[in-house]
């Protein structure tokens, strides 16, 4: 990655011109796309919706640069930026941009996102935030992080926490906004050891309103990735564990490490576990070109183990998580026959 201050004075001035050319030119090409597509029948014709978004999204990556600029500046140029208050104005930004990016996917993509939520007496619900949590994901389709990330913002009032892949700071506001809060970006090449001493550090020091986000697959599904994943386990000993994974059709076996990091340096969370489907097969660029649907619809599904029904010893944590993943596997393969 290049230096922080390299993409400041680059990347940042780079996307806010490249803003303004694509906003100036943007009849052209909706032309040009909408022309080329006439070829294909009208499912296919995507790409009036792609050139759409993106022109947004580049907006609102302008609005949320200068607006990082301004409270950049309203904190004494960055002398108080660690400060709680600019901490909170930092989460309102992040609520604020995806909130945006959320309702013009609604509009383009006709997205609609459907949670099934546990029932919850009312005592539960006003004990909710009394505590942090540690949310494990499956990890699926484009934006699903942006996704979470926006809901327990929006609908749960969390101030997330998340470790992330080091390349994703090549997108300015999002490197400006992540690192500017209590957020992890860790290298391409770095060892799992130094991945756990991230994840560590976030969850220790989580008061009761945060939530550290974890995706335990570490990565999107693809068959094989699943197959070289039961390999791995396989050729460290872990019979038992590849066996369970074989088990698995939608998701790639949860590498336990993190997710026992973050409860063991977070004893006091409760841990929620995500589910989700919808755009499953949507991984790449291409798959989103060729398959995107007329109508994005997504369904989510979350529960709760409080933290003193969490198992205490490392092999049953492993075995509890494996049976939450196929809890998981089986209500995505019950969605897939609903749908």
């Amino acid at each position: 990655m290049p230096p922080r201050i390299l993409r400041r004075l680059i990347l940042a001035p780079l996307v806010i011109v490249l803003t303004v050319v694509v906003v100036v030119t943007l009849p052209f090409w909706l032309l040009v796309v909408a022309v080329a597509s006439l070829r294909l029948p009208p499912p296919q014709r995507r790409g009036v919706r792609l050139i759409w978004f993106a022109a947004a999204w580049l907006v609102l990556e302008c609005g949320a640069l200068l607006a990082c600029f301004a409270l950049w500046v309203a904190a004494g140029f960055g002398g108080r930026l660690r400060r709680d208050e600019f901490q909170t104005r930092h989460y309102s930004l992040i609520k604020w941009f995806l909130a945006r990016v959320y309702g013009t996917a609604e509009r383009v993509f006709r997205l609609s996102v459907t949670i099934a939520e546990p029932p919850m007496t009312e005592q539960e619900q006003a004990a909710r935030l009394t505590r942090p949590v540690i949310v494990l994901s499956r990890h699926a389709g484009p934006g699903d992080s942006f996704l979470l990330v926006y809901h327990l913002l929006a609908l749960y009032r969390r101030k997330p926490r998340i470790v992330m892949k080091a390349a994703l700071q090549y997108d300015p506001s999002l490197d400006v906004l992540v690192n500017r809060l209590p957020n992890a970006f860790v290298p391409r090449r770095v060892t799992e050891s130094g991945i756990l001493d991230e994840i560590t550090r976030l969850s220790s020091t989580m008061e009761d309103h945060d939530a550290l986000v974890i995706f335990p697959e570490g990565g999107n599904f693809t068959p094989r990735r699943r197959r070289l994943a039961i390999r791995r386990l396989e050729e460290k000993g872990l019979a038992a564990e590849a066996e369970r994974a074989r088990g698995l059709d939608h998701l790639l076996p949860p590498r336990p490490g993190g997710a026992i990091a973050a409860i063991e340096a977070c004893p006091s969370a409760d841990v929620i576990f995500v589910a989700h489907t919808g755009l499953d097969d949507l991984v790449t660029v291409g798959d989103i070109w060729r398959r995107l649907p007329l109508e994005a619809k997504i369904t989510a599904q979350w529960w709760r183990v409080p933290a003193a029904e969490i198992p205490r010893e490392r092999e049953d944590r492993i075995r509890w998580l494996y049976d939450q993943w196929e809890t998981i596997d089986d209500w995505i393969a019950a969605q897939k026959v609903a749908g």
